[in-house]
């Protein structure tokens, strides 16, 4: 519910009456529910107001539905659907076991996004549960250094693979293909032409909403240089350029530009989207970066506010060769689906910001990442051999129900990865029974495209024996990834990992955590959190020696 006077919004619950305390004796208001019809009332203080939203009339054109993962020649069935109130998650579904024999290949997109971890900690750190939703293993892992290894000269990507036993089921095998993308030098890298496109509406009135933003836009700012350009649109009450284009070296202008900011107003996030591509588009540099920044509690409100509305008019934008980050604030109102859809249509990426620290992470000391792209619409193709490999399982990269559901296929999409990035897939295999260490377990193909270029570029490696390494001996990272994975799997409550648990993944990770590694002592403590949180934590009766 918006309130139109102040722009404030309320939420119902689950009981349906409820009062507000207003100072006028009139106001009118727009409420809003996922498949009803958006509808403006007028509200009276002196009687109890009752409205009935009308349901919405399906529309015969469908949206395209996109992929995160697809096995080849399988056929989806119909699937149910569920929804998480409150904050709005696309409902996923996890990846299933697949014969190799029927189905060997399977194909997946990969990127840079790191936005699922950081809002797992916000709700850790409330003393709250996590929705299942939320939890993207593909970006928990993406949130760590995973020991970048440097492409042979000439090579836009590293490949490495690993077989192991897997901790929470012994009969099984976790193997790893850990992806490290060249490091483009600093000094060279192109200029940049960006527009913070930032929500002012009153939804961002919370000190983890616009405060925050504004502390993270003046830190990153201090790290540009003279020959980037800044411009900064805003929307809420109003859409306008706060800031017209400006010189990186000008940052006394730019910070104070960004300190004047304040929140009030709907949210009118198309037109402030559109603002800010047309903005874009008028100071666009020929062979640079140029790329828009939204940060918003993803809370559209006024304009096209359906995800699939959103969606194509982001994907008429991108033609112009602008990539989109998408910065996510705030709670309770938070739109994770909505920003996440805008992201991958845009060509870009996606964090969650929920402290000034994590700013700190994404916009300065992983600024290359996040805004210098290295390969865009990049692709994993993983084939497995059936004569060593019965069933596999990837595990993250979940599908959408919307896109799986129904009777039409799926388009794969690939992502956005940023330069120096590391990234880890993991498979689960179920081995045949005369299982063959001296035979190939799987071919890997990487295929991708330069930013600005329409060309695919591709890199094979056959994994050529099926050895399989003890988990204890395997190197940390691969065990941190493993218990990073294991840790979301608990938390989405996967029927996959059971009866592992929360105490099953510090028996993993605190062996190999290091005291001087932040990001590991925190992860430790998130799981001591939600132990607390979910159970009393008794460990499962799984194997010590895979752990040891």
């Amino acid at each position: 519910m918006t309130m139109h006077s102040t722009g404030y919004l309320y939420y119902s619950g689950t009981s349906g009456g409820f009062g507000i305390t207003s100072a006028k004796a009139e106001d009118s208001v727009t409420l809003s529910l996922d498949g009803y019809k958006v509808c403006t009332f007028l509200m009276k203080s002196v009687r109890e107001n009752t409205f009935v939203l009308p349901l919405l009339v399906k529309k015969a054109s469908q949206p395209e539905k996109r992929l995160m993962s697809i096995t080849r020649d399988l056929k989806p069935a119909e699937l149910a659907r569920f929804s998480v109130g409150g904050e709005t998650y696309s409902s996923l579904r996890e990846n299933d076991y697949m014969d190799a024999g029927k189905f060997p290949t399977i194909d997946f997109a990969i990127n840079t996004d790191k936005a699922s971890y950081s809002n797992i900690r916000r709700f850790l750190n409330m003393g709250s549960t996590v929705p299942p939703d939320a939890v993207r293993i593909e970006e928990m892992l993406n949130y760590f250094t995973l020991e970048h290894e440097t492409p042979e000269p000439g090579e836009d990507f590293h490949i490495r693979t690993n077989l192991s036993e897997c901790p929470w089921k012994p009969a099984n095998q976790l193997f790893y293909v850990k992806i490290s993308a060249r490091k483009l030098d600093f000094s060279q890298i192109p200029p940049s032409n960006l527009v913070f496109l930032i929500d002012v509406s009153g939804s961002m009135d919370m000190p983890n909403r616009l405060p925050l933003l504004k502390s993270a836009f003046k830190l990153m700012v201090d790290n540009l240089r003279p020959v980037d350009t800044i411009s900064i649109v805003v929307y809420g009450g109003t859409v306008g350029v706060w800031l017209q284009p400006t010189s990186g070296s000008e940052k006394e202008k730019i910070h104070k530009s960004i300190e004047e900011l304040s929140p009030g107003g709907s949210t009118a996030g198309e037109s402030g989207i559109l603002a800010a591509y047309r903005l874009a588009e008028s100071t666009f540099i020929p062979n640079g970066n140029n790329r828009v920044v939204l940060a918003t509690d993803g809370d559209f409100n006024v304009g096209e506010t359906s995800e699939e509305a959103l969606e194509r008019m982001i994907v008429q934008q991108r033609q112009k060769g602008i990539y989109l980050t998408c910065l996510g604030v705030g709670m309770g109102n938070y739109k994770d689906s909505k920003l996440e859809v805008l992201a991958k249509k845009g060509n870009g990426n996606f964090a969650y910001l929920d402290n000034e620290k994590e700013a700190e992470k994404v916009l300065v000391k992983e600024l290359t990442q996040t805004m210098y792209s290295i390969a865009d619409d990049a692709l994993l193709h993983v084939s497995f051999f059936p004569t060593n490999v019965k069933h596999y399982r990837l595990i993250g990269f979940d599908n959408k129900f919307s896109a799986l559901s129904g009777d039409g296929e799926g388009l794969l999409e690939g992502g956005e990865v940023g330069t120096g990035h590391t990234l880890m897939a993991i498979f689960e295999l179920t081995p045949v029974e005369k299982y063959d260490s001296s035979a190939a377990l799987a071919t890997i193909e990487l295929s991708y495209k330069l930013p600005k270029d329409s060309i695919r570029h591709k890199m094979t490696r056959t994994v050529n024996n099926s050895k399989i390494n003890a988990f204890q001996i395997l190197p940390e990272t691969y065990r941190m990834a493993a218990g990073i994975t294991l840790f979301g799997s608990v938390l989405k409550e996967s029927r996959f990992v059971k009866p592992a648990n929360l105490q099953d993944v510090l028996t993993i990770i605190q062996p190999i955590s290091k005291s001087e590694n932040l990001m590991q002592q925190e992860l430790i403590g998130l799981v001591e959190k939600a132990k607390k949180i979910y159970y009393k934590g008794k460990a499962s009766k799984l194997k010590a020696n895979l752990f040891w």
